[in-house]
């Protein structure tokens, strides 16, 4: 909630005039419990989480012919009941985030300590804050990621999640609780190491989530501009790691690759791609002496 009662004396206290941005942050937060402003975030979240895989998914179904030739594993298509029961089985898990926040909305406030009044950030400030946020989280989420791959970790917790060995955009959600719990302290580290603006916790939570959906969407679009970010593993990255299954001992991070190549955990991944070249080759040599490979 913002301790000025008018326009005028934000203004007065910012020295300035307000942005428009201020100006509409200002006239929708004003009076609005910083609790409820927190909250936002999990409700931003299950709109993304409902609407972006959409698109791929319908397209699958009605229009294979314009994604598939994308599609890393094409072989396997799940049918909609099983994206459905996916979604519902995912989704559930959102409005017991939200009474979680309101209950533990106290403790958060101090260990997160997110501004919620004015000014708002800079454009620099909130990039800078969302590549160190990206760096922390991806850094912590690998080791807890190898950790969920030890033997007592996988059989008990983390074989949920790999049940879709061609993962699909929900299947990013799609795990034990105890893993989405777990799993929320990586991305929760760096707000807490480098506190934000609540709009910028907004977005490098719903910037995460769409990373995460991209990731599991089971395709690759070579003219992505995700292909620009240095070091960015994407989707065939990942897939890979749910293509192996329980036995994948590679392609751990969740963002970039470099944590894979400095602890040599994408050897599997490496040997996968120079094995999928080789048939690729050989492929066309059939086809250029007239056979049929």
């Amino acid at each position: 909630m913002i301790p000025y009662a008018t326009a005028a004396e934000a203004e007065a206290a910012l020295g300035r005039a307000m942005t428009w941005a201020e100006a509409a942050w200002y006239q929708y937060s004003a009076v609005m419990p910083d609790s409820w402003l927190h909250c936002h975030t999990t409700f931003i979240l299950f709109v993304i989480y409902t609407i972006a895989p959409l698109p791929l998914l319908v397209l699958e179904q009605f229009a294979p012919s314009v994604v598939l030739p994308y599609k890393l594993q094409p072989r396997v298509r799940l049918p909609p009941a099983a994206s459905l029961s996916c979604y519902m089985d995912a989704a559930c898990i959102f409005p017991l985030a939200v009474a979680l926040q309101f209950v533990c909305y106290p403790a958060l406030a101090k260990i997160l300590r997110t501004r919620m009044g004015l000014p708002l950030p800079s454009v620099r400030e909130t990039i800078a804050q969302i590549v160190v946020y990206s760096l922390v989280e991806d850094y912590l989420s690998y080791w807890i990621h190898r950790l969920l791959h030890t033997e007592w970790c996988y059989r008990k917790i983390h074989r949920v999640h790999h049940e879709f060995t061609a993962p699909t955009g929900f299947a990013m959600s799609y795990s034990h609780w105890a893993e989405n719990v777990v799993l929320s302290i990586p991305a929760l580290a760096g707000p807490v190491l480098v506190p934000c603006h609540v709009t910028t916790q907004w977005l490098w939570f719903s910037i995460r989530l769409i990373e995460g959906i991209n990731t599991h969407s089971g395709y690759h679009f070579p003219f992505s501009p995700s292909r620009l970010i240095p070091f960015y593993g994407g989707a065939a990255y990942h897939d890979y790691h749910h293509y192996a299954g329980g036995r994948s001992q590679s392609n751990f991070a969740p963002l970039f690759t470099y944590c894979d190549y400095i602890y040599r955990t994408d050897k599997g991944y490496r040997y996968h791609k120079l094995k999928q070249e080789k048939l690729k080759n050989l492929a066309e040599c059939s086809a250029e002496k007239g056979g049929d490979y």
